[in-house]
């Protein structure tokens, strides 16, 4: 199951308090301060996992929080600093602080570690006081409170390419024969209930990412029918492949329904609509003579890679075509 949004409270440790202490001994009547000072609270880091892949470990636990600095102690013994606090998230998270409405860090690449809330200092024992004219000093201070943050998770997967269309369109059947994912496949819309990845291998060890977005219809970004809860996935996509259903069930006209698509992209955002796209007919086994596909070219005046995502067939051509994008892309 994939949880893409969540919300959670992160606390720092605080740090310990400074000791109050005198030296005791034998034979040693003024000893002297000797009270140590406080240790530091843990800080909360979040690092991203590639072995993650939803933020599903948040749902439950609202509350994370850093270990504590220890007090001082007598013998000028100095508090243990707190334990961090790691929390790992899967690449693509966006971390914002809640309350501030703030993008504190774009997570996007596996590895990464930031720091997001700060522990407390420890605070001083007597000891630290004493000086030439104060030589018993009784002062101390105490651990310095660790940051609280309430901090919104958002994750938008990272795919090279991202497969967009109408619902049935045939994106899963495209992404299934691509790769290992195996997505839900059935003759009825939205089959696809949340973004499916798959890495695509092709020869000379050459592989990128795909990603099968929830199918989207018209107002899909006012909130209609699935698609907006994951435009966002492919806001990070390289490429947008947009795949056709050349004979629609509903008996629609395909050239419109490519448009109604592109006018979701730019409603929903114009930096989306402006990613660079490749056009695809499904179902050619259907149209063995080629007569939709030529209509749809003449219609749309772009160019257009025809495939079967059921038989294979244009399936080599169409990844092929799409790494040389992705390569052009990412150099």
């Amino acid at each position: 199951m994939l949880i893409d949004r969540a919300k959670i409270e992160i606390k720092a440790g605080d740090g310990g308090n400074g000791a109050l202490s005198f030296r005791r001994e034998k034979f040693v009547p003024k000893g002297g301060p000797d009270g140590g000072d406080g240790g530091k609270g843990g800080d909360v880091y979040f690092v991203t996992d590639e072995n993650i892949d939803t933020l599903i470990d948040f749902i439950g636990k609202h509350h994370w929080k850093a270990h504590n600095g220890g007090n001082g102690e007598n013998s000028n013994k100095t508090g243990a600093d707190g334990a961090d606090l790691i929390i790992k998230v899967p690449p693509g998270t966006l971390v914002y602080d809640e309350e501030l409405n703030l993008l504190l860090k774009d997570l996007n690449e596996p590895g990464m570690k930031v720091l997001i809330c700060r522990g407390g200092k420890g605070g001083r024992g007597n000891k630290s006081f004493a000086t030439s004219t104060n030589q018993a000093p009784r002062t101390t201070t105490p651990g310095q409170k660790g940051q609280i943050r309430n901090v919104r998770l958002e994750l938008k997967l990272i795919a090279d390419v991202g497969i967009v269309g109408m619902p049935n369109a045939g994106k899963s059947t495209l992404i299934s024969r691509c790769s290992a994912a195996r997505p839900k496949i059935a003759d009825y819309p939205f089959t696809t209930l949340e973004p499916v990845l798959g890495i695509v291998e092709l020869s000379d060890e050459r592989r990128f990412v795909m990603a099968d977005i929830p199918g989207l219809i018209e107002g899909a970004h006012k909130g209609t029918g699935l698609g907006f809860e994951f435009l966002r996935h492919i806001e990070r996509t390289k490429i947008i492949a947009h795949i056709i259903d050349i004979m629609p069930s509903d008996g629609s006209q395909p050239a419109e329904n490519y448009k109604k698509i592109r006018s979701e992209l730019k409603l929903y955002s114009t930096e989306l609509a402006k990613k660079k796209e490749v056009i695809i007919a499904n179902k050619i086994d259907l149209d063995p003579q080629g007569t939709i596909v030529k209509q749809l070219r003449k219609k749309l005046r772009k160019n257009i890679y025809p495939i079967s995502a059921v038989t294979g067939e244009g399936i080599k051509d169409l990844t092929e075509e799409l790494w040389k994008k992705v390569k052009k892309q990412k150099a």
